[in-house]
Protein backbone atom coordinates (compact mmCIF):
# COMPACT_ATOMS: atom_id res chain seq x y z
CA UNK A 1 0.00 0.00 0.00
CA UNK A 2 0.93 3.20 -1.08
CA UNK A 3 2.06 5.77 2.16
CA UNK A 4 -0.66 8.87 0.82
CA UNK A 5 -3.24 5.80 0.60
CA UNK A 6 -2.56 4.30 4.01
CA UNK A 7 -2.47 7.71 5.77
CA UNK A 8 -6.05 8.47 4.20
CA UNK A 9 -6.98 5.08 5.92
CA UNK A 10 -6.14 6.37 8.69
CA UNK A 11 -8.30 9.24 8.64
CA UNK A 12 -10.82 7.24 7.55
CA UNK A 13 -10.80 5.19 10.61
CA UNK A 14 -10.44 8.20 12.87
CA UNK A 15 -13.54 10.18 11.83
CA UNK A 16 -15.62 6.83 12.49
CA UNK A 17 -14.44 6.18 15.75
CA UNK A 18 -16.41 8.98 17.15
CA UNK A 19 -19.69 7.12 15.69
CA UNK A 20 -18.55 4.01 16.79
CA UNK A 21 -18.14 5.09 20.75
CA UNK A 22 -21.69 6.61 20.84
CA UNK A 23 -23.13 3.37 19.32
CA UNK A 24 -21.65 1.39 22.28
CA UNK A 25 -22.33 3.86 24.86
CA UNK A 26 -25.26 2.43 27.27
CA UNK A 27 -28.58 4.24 27.04
CA UNK A 28 -29.50 6.19 30.33
CA UNK A 29 -31.95 4.08 32.58
CA UNK A 30 -35.61 5.34 33.16
CA UNK A 31 -37.10 5.72 36.34
CA UNK A 32 -40.51 6.20 36.51
CA UNK A 33 -41.59 7.82 39.88
CA UNK A 34 -45.56 7.48 40.55
CA UNK A 35 -46.84 9.29 43.32
CA UNK A 36 -50.69 10.04 44.49
CA UNK A 37 -49.53 13.58 45.19
CA UNK A 38 -48.34 16.98 44.10
CA UNK A 39 -45.04 17.67 43.61
CA UNK A 40 -45.45 21.15 45.31
CA UNK A 41 -45.52 19.64 49.70
CA UNK A 42 -43.79 16.01 48.45
CA UNK A 43 -40.34 17.85 46.89
CA UNK A 44 -38.64 16.81 50.64
CA UNK A 45 -39.30 13.55 49.85
CA UNK A 46 -38.23 13.30 46.28
CA UNK A 47 -34.72 15.01 47.25
CA UNK A 48 -34.33 11.98 49.93
CA UNK A 49 -35.01 9.81 47.36
CA UNK A 50 -32.72 11.35 44.92
CA UNK A 51 -29.91 11.09 48.09
CA UNK A 52 -30.50 7.45 47.99
CA UNK A 53 -29.98 7.49 44.66
CA UNK A 54 -26.59 8.82 44.60
CA UNK A 55 -25.59 6.65 47.47
CA UNK A 56 -26.07 4.00 45.22
CA UNK A 57 -23.97 5.97 42.11
CA UNK A 58 -26.93 7.14 40.27
CA UNK A 59 -27.14 11.02 39.62
CA UNK A 60 -30.38 12.46 37.93
CA UNK A 61 -29.24 14.04 34.54
CA UNK A 62 -26.14 12.03 34.73
CA UNK A 63 -26.13 8.40 34.52
CA UNK A 64 -30.29 8.07 35.10
CA UNK A 65 -33.05 9.72 33.86
CA UNK A 66 -36.42 9.85 36.11
CA UNK A 67 -40.00 10.27 34.69
CA UNK A 68 -42.51 12.22 37.19
CA UNK A 69 -46.21 11.26 37.63
CA UNK A 70 -48.36 12.89 40.18
CA UNK A 71 -51.94 12.26 40.59
CA UNK A 72 -52.18 15.26 42.59
CA UNK A 73 -54.68 13.95 44.97
CA UNK A 74 -57.01 12.25 42.59
CA UNK A 75 -56.55 8.27 43.05
CA UNK A 76 -58.64 8.00 39.72
CA UNK A 77 -55.38 9.05 37.89
CA UNK A 78 -53.15 6.40 39.47
CA UNK A 79 -53.92 3.68 36.37
CA UNK A 80 -53.43 5.76 33.63
CA UNK A 81 -50.17 7.47 35.18
CA UNK A 82 -49.15 3.77 35.49
CA UNK A 83 -50.21 2.51 32.38
CA UNK A 84 -47.82 5.08 30.56
CA UNK A 85 -44.91 4.56 32.34
CA UNK A 86 -45.37 1.03 31.10
CA UNK A 87 -45.68 1.99 27.73
CA UNK A 88 -42.23 3.95 27.99
CA UNK A 89 -40.59 1.05 29.26
CA UNK A 90 -38.67 2.30 32.20
CA UNK A 91 -36.32 0.89 33.84
CA UNK A 92 -38.17 0.75 37.26
CA UNK A 93 -41.41 2.19 38.83
CA UNK A 94 -41.07 3.68 42.52
CA UNK A 95 -44.72 4.12 43.80
CA UNK A 96 -44.98 6.30 46.45
CA UNK A 97 -47.39 8.62 48.15
CA UNK A 98 -49.69 6.18 49.65
CA UNK A 99 -50.55 2.38 49.60
CA UNK A 100 -52.57 3.10 46.23
CA UNK A 101 -49.71 4.05 43.27
CA UNK A 102 -47.91 0.85 44.42
CA UNK A 103 -51.04 -1.44 44.49
CA UNK A 104 -52.00 0.27 40.62
CA UNK A 105 -48.59 -0.54 39.55
CA UNK A 106 -48.47 -3.91 40.36
CA UNK A 107 -51.82 -4.46 38.47
CA UNK A 108 -50.50 -2.66 35.69
CA UNK A 109 -47.44 -4.51 35.41
CA UNK A 110 -45.74 -7.95 36.64
CA UNK A 111 -42.25 -7.77 34.81
CA UNK A 112 -41.10 -3.76 35.25
CA UNK A 113 -39.93 -3.85 38.95
CA UNK A 114 -41.72 -1.87 41.48
CA UNK A 115 -40.30 -0.13 44.12
CA UNK A 116 -42.86 0.76 46.95
CA UNK A 117 -42.75 3.21 50.11
CA UNK A 118 -45.97 1.78 52.52
CA UNK A 119 -46.79 3.42 55.64
CA UNK A 120 -48.49 -0.03 56.44
CA UNK A 121 -47.84 -4.05 56.10
CA UNK A 122 -47.52 -4.48 52.10
CA UNK A 123 -48.98 -7.82 53.00
CA UNK A 124 -52.40 -6.72 53.31
CA UNK A 125 -52.20 -5.87 50.27
CA UNK A 126 -51.11 -8.22 47.99
CA UNK A 127 -47.91 -6.17 47.18
CA UNK A 128 -45.44 -8.95 48.56
CA UNK A 129 -45.70 -12.25 49.58
CA UNK A 130 -43.19 -12.49 52.74
CA UNK A 131 -40.84 -9.28 54.09
CA UNK A 132 -38.10 -11.51 53.38
CA UNK A 133 -38.89 -12.96 50.31
CA UNK A 134 -41.34 -10.64 48.66
CA UNK A 135 -41.55 -12.81 45.66
CA UNK A 136 -42.65 -11.55 41.91
CA UNK A 137 -41.57 -8.05 40.63
CA UNK A 138 -42.46 -5.61 43.58
CA UNK A 139 -40.06 -4.79 47.22
CA UNK A 140 -40.19 -1.54 49.02
CA UNK A 141 -39.90 0.26 52.25
CA UNK A 142 -42.30 -0.14 54.79
CA UNK A 143 -43.06 2.20 57.95
CA UNK A 144 -46.28 1.27 60.41
CA UNK A 145 -47.10 4.69 61.06
CA UNK A 146 -50.70 3.86 61.74
CA UNK A 147 -49.46 1.78 64.60
CA UNK A 148 -48.14 4.83 66.19
CA UNK A 149 -51.72 6.40 66.79
CA UNK A 150 -52.29 5.42 70.32
CA UNK A 151 -48.64 7.06 70.85
CA UNK A 152 -49.80 10.03 69.39
CA UNK A 153 -52.74 10.15 70.99
CA UNK A 154 -51.21 9.35 74.52
CA UNK A 155 -48.49 12.46 73.73
CA UNK A 156 -51.46 14.59 72.94
CA UNK A 157 -52.91 14.31 76.42
CA UNK A 158 -49.87 14.60 78.05
CA UNK A 159 -48.86 17.43 76.75
CA UNK A 160 -52.81 18.61 77.05
CA UNK A 161 -54.55 16.89 79.68
CA UNK A 162 -57.64 19.25 80.45
CA UNK A 163 -58.81 18.10 76.43
CA UNK A 164 -61.59 15.59 77.38
CA UNK A 165 -63.01 15.03 74.02
CA UNK A 166 -60.45 14.63 71.02
CA UNK A 167 -60.81 14.68 67.52
CA UNK A 168 -59.71 12.40 64.97
CA UNK A 169 -59.09 13.91 61.19
CA UNK A 170 -58.86 11.08 58.82
CA UNK A 171 -59.27 9.92 55.29
CA UNK A 172 -61.90 7.19 55.05
CA UNK A 173 -61.18 6.41 51.12
CA UNK A 174 -57.92 4.64 52.83
CA UNK A 175 -57.72 0.97 53.64
CA UNK A 176 -56.31 1.74 56.63
CA UNK A 177 -58.91 3.76 58.15
CA UNK A 178 -61.21 1.30 59.50
CA UNK A 179 -58.54 -0.21 61.96
CA UNK A 180 -56.37 3.22 62.67
CA UNK A 181 -60.23 4.26 63.88
CA UNK A 182 -60.40 1.49 66.16
CA UNK A 183 -57.28 1.33 67.89
CA UNK A 184 -57.71 4.91 68.92
CA UNK A 185 -60.99 4.41 70.39
CA UNK A 186 -59.94 1.70 72.38
CA UNK A 187 -56.92 4.21 73.35
CA UNK A 188 -59.02 7.15 74.42
CA UNK A 189 -61.03 4.49 76.28
CA UNK A 190 -58.52 3.78 78.38
CA UNK A 191 -57.11 7.58 78.73
CA UNK A 192 -60.81 8.23 79.27
CA UNK A 193 -61.05 10.67 76.49
CA UNK A 194 -64.18 11.07 74.25
CA UNK A 195 -63.19 10.69 70.80
CA UNK A 196 -64.46 12.31 68.00
CA UNK A 197 -64.04 10.87 64.37
CA UNK A 198 -64.01 13.37 61.54
CA UNK A 199 -63.93 11.79 57.99
CA UNK A 200 -62.08 14.31 55.22
CA UNK A 201 -61.45 13.22 51.40
CA UNK A 202 -61.41 17.12 50.52
CA UNK A 203 -59.68 20.47 51.16
CA UNK A 204 -63.21 21.56 51.71
CA UNK A 205 -64.00 19.15 54.10
CA UNK A 206 -60.64 20.01 55.96
CA UNK A 207 -61.65 23.35 56.27
CA UNK A 208 -65.91 22.09 57.97
CA UNK A 209 -64.18 19.81 60.15
CA UNK A 210 -62.19 22.41 61.83
CA UNK A 211 -65.48 24.19 62.28
CA UNK A 212 -67.46 20.94 63.57
CA UNK A 213 -63.93 21.12 66.21
CA UNK A 214 -64.83 24.82 66.91
CA UNK A 215 -68.52 24.09 67.23
CA UNK A 216 -68.31 21.20 69.35
CA UNK A 217 -65.68 23.15 71.19
CA UNK A 218 -63.18 19.94 70.73
CA UNK A 219 -59.95 20.53 72.71
CA UNK A 220 -57.08 18.56 70.43
CA UNK A 221 -56.75 17.04 67.40
CA UNK A 222 -55.43 14.04 65.79
CA UNK A 223 -54.21 13.65 62.54
CA UNK A 224 -54.15 10.19 61.02
CA UNK A 225 -51.44 8.72 59.41
CA UNK A 226 -52.28 9.29 55.52
CA UNK A 227 -50.84 10.54 52.35
CA UNK A 228 -53.44 12.67 51.68
CA UNK A 229 -53.78 14.46 55.07
CA UNK A 230 -49.99 14.74 54.45
CA UNK A 231 -50.06 16.02 51.20
CA UNK A 232 -52.65 19.16 53.00
CA UNK A 233 -50.63 19.51 56.35
CA UNK A 234 -49.70 23.54 55.55
CA UNK A 235 -53.55 23.47 55.17
CA UNK A 236 -54.26 22.16 58.39
CA UNK A 237 -51.59 23.79 60.41
CA UNK A 238 -53.02 27.01 59.65
CA UNK A 239 -56.33 25.96 60.59
CA UNK A 240 -55.42 24.58 63.49
CA UNK A 241 -53.58 27.89 64.50
CA UNK A 242 -56.90 30.08 64.10
CA UNK A 243 -58.98 27.79 65.74
CA UNK A 244 -56.35 27.44 68.76
CA UNK A 245 -56.78 23.46 68.28
CA UNK A 246 -53.79 21.86 69.67
CA UNK A 247 -53.07 18.75 66.93
CA UNK A 248 -50.08 15.93 66.83
CA UNK A 249 -49.10 14.69 63.18
CA UNK A 250 -47.35 11.68 62.22
CA UNK A 251 -44.00 13.23 60.43
CA UNK A 252 -41.86 16.16 61.11
CA UNK A 253 -42.53 17.97 57.85
CA UNK A 254 -46.39 18.86 59.76
CA UNK A 255 -44.18 20.35 62.81
CA UNK A 256 -42.21 21.95 60.61
CA UNK A 257 -45.25 23.58 58.87
CA UNK A 258 -46.17 24.81 62.04
CA UNK A 259 -47.80 21.99 63.91
CA UNK A 260 -47.36 21.35 67.23
CA UNK A 261 -45.98 18.36 67.85
CA UNK A 262 -45.08 14.81 65.41
CA UNK A 263 -44.55 11.41 66.39
CA UNK A 264 -43.68 8.70 63.83
CA UNK A 265 -41.21 7.35 61.45
CA UNK A 266 -38.95 9.63 59.71
CA UNK A 267 -40.26 9.59 56.04
CA UNK A 268 -37.35 11.15 54.40
CA UNK A 269 -35.31 8.42 55.79
CA UNK A 270 -37.65 6.08 54.35
CA UNK A 271 -37.67 7.63 50.96
CA UNK A 272 -33.90 7.48 50.68
CA UNK A 273 -33.97 4.09 51.12
CA UNK A 274 -36.36 3.52 48.52
CA UNK A 275 -33.59 5.53 46.34
CA UNK A 276 -30.76 3.03 47.46
CA UNK A 277 -32.96 0.18 46.72
CA UNK A 278 -33.89 1.67 43.20
CA UNK A 279 -29.98 1.99 42.22
CA UNK A 280 -29.54 -1.59 43.31
CA UNK A 281 -32.24 -2.77 41.10
CA UNK A 282 -30.44 -0.95 38.23
CA UNK A 283 -27.75 -2.69 38.83
CA UNK A 284 -28.81 -5.85 37.87
CA UNK A 285 -30.41 -6.93 41.64
CA UNK A 286 -34.00 -8.86 41.94
CA UNK A 287 -37.08 -7.60 43.54
CA UNK A 288 -38.12 -11.27 44.73
CA UNK A 289 -34.41 -11.17 46.23
CA UNK A 290 -34.49 -7.75 48.14
CA UNK A 291 -36.24 -7.71 51.19
CA UNK A 292 -38.59 -5.92 52.11
CA UNK A 293 -36.86 -2.79 54.25
CA UNK A 294 -38.88 -2.05 57.32
CA UNK A 295 -38.03 1.23 59.05
CA UNK A 296 -38.22 1.51 62.52
CA UNK A 297 -36.52 5.03 63.64
CA UNK A 298 -39.39 7.05 65.56
CA UNK A 299 -39.02 10.87 66.40
CA UNK A 300 -40.89 12.98 68.64
CA UNK A 301 -41.05 16.54 67.27
CA UNK A 302 -42.11 19.57 69.52
CA UNK A 303 -42.79 23.27 68.11
CA UNK A 304 -42.23 25.56 70.94
CA UNK A 305 -43.33 28.46 69.11
CA UNK A 306 -46.63 26.82 68.21
CA UNK A 307 -47.01 25.37 71.77
CA UNK A 308 -46.39 29.23 73.52
CA UNK A 309 -49.00 30.74 70.93
CA UNK A 310 -51.76 28.35 71.78
CA UNK A 311 -50.54 29.32 75.49
CA UNK A 312 -49.19 25.35 76.27
CA UNK A 313 -46.21 24.87 78.50
CA UNK A 314 -44.86 21.69 77.77
CA UNK A 315 -44.27 19.42 80.89
CA UNK A 316 -39.97 18.69 81.52
CA UNK A 317 -40.94 14.90 81.65
CA UNK A 318 -42.22 15.54 77.89
CA UNK A 319 -39.35 17.80 76.67
CA UNK A 320 -36.66 15.52 77.55
CA UNK A 321 -38.30 12.43 75.12
CA UNK A 322 -38.08 14.95 72.15
CA UNK A 323 -36.25 14.49 69.19
CA UNK A 324 -36.26 17.87 68.40
CA UNK A 325 -37.32 21.05 69.48
CA UNK A 326 -38.45 23.84 67.38
CA UNK A 327 -37.88 27.28 68.56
Amino acid sequence: MKRREFIAGLGGLAAAWPLALRAQQPTMPVIGFLNGQSPRTWGPMVAAFQKGLNEAGYVEHQNVAIEYRWAEGQPDRLPALAADLVQRRVAVIVATGGNNPAIVAKAATSTIPIVFTSNDDPRKYGLVASFNRPGGNVTGVSWFSHETGPKRLELLHELVPTATTVALLINPDVAETARQTLELQEAARTLRLQLVVLNVTTPSAIDTAFETIAHQRIGALVVAADAFLTNRREQIAALAAQYAVPAVYVNRESAGAGGLMSYGNVLADAYRRAGQYTGRILKGEKPTDLPVDQATKFELIINLRTAKALGLEVPPKLLALTDEVIE
